[in-house]
């Protein structure tokens, strides 16, 4: 397969996503009758048989993208291939990493606020990117968030994070999601620990 060949197959599959996510927004908002739901639930079994046709046993891989940088197209915060995915784009700086959010209904915890567990695994996945982007890449150690007040989908939320301290094949970082005036919603800080095989 060619490289022109693949990156057209990928566009499509990360166009795939896309619909995907667009589809299970629409599941969680609809309030259409019985039969339409009952008569959708059919077309879909028959596209997810197609899809299985053929299939690997994991998501897309980790790979050199044309512009030489490294990508993660089957990865659960930033995979475009993934439709679990926002998903994310994560802006590298001097001082750490930062990201433009919207979450969606999807990732509804309490009424109209989005779970917990959802902002944990953003700040995860920032606090880790901030460490690697120090050349400190490493595998998380523990991860501490304090919820200060709740998280809003459907609107623009700012988050950020930043490496703090090194020791041996310890790092730390923190990080936050705010609204766009600054306003922390949830702080997090994270202990990063570089594998002996990759120091």
């Amino acid at each position: 397969m060619t490289l022109e060949v693949a990156d057209s197959r990928l566009a499509a599959l990360c166009g795939l996503s896309q619909q995907t996510r667009d589809l299970m927004d629409a599941v969680a908002l609809t309030d259409v009758g019985e039969d339409e739901l009952l008569d959708i639930t059919t077309r879909l079994a028959d596209l997810t048989t197609r899809l299985q046709a053929k299939s690997r046993t994991s998501p897309q891989p980790f790979e050199i993208a044309p512009d030489g940088t490294l990508r993660h197209l089957g990865n659960a915060v930033t995979g475009g291939a993934n439709p679990y995915a926002l998903p994310l784009v994560v802006d590298r700086h001097d001082n750490g990493v930062s990201a433009d959010v919207v979450f969606r209904p999807l990732h509804e915890g309490p009424p109209a606020g989005v779970h917990g567990g959802i902002s944990a695994m953003i700040l995860d996945h920032l606090l880790g990117q901030a460490v690697a982007n120090a050349g400190l890449a490493g595998m998380t150690g523990t991860l501490t968030l304090r919820y200060r007040r709740p998280v809003p989908y459907g609107r623009p939320l700012v988050a950020t994070a930043e490496h703090t301290t090194s020791e041996g094949r310890k790092t730390w970082a923190e990080g936050r999601i705010a609204l766009p005036d600054g306003t922390v919603l949830v702080e997090a800080t994270g202990l990063f620990i570089t594998p002996t095989h990759w120091a």
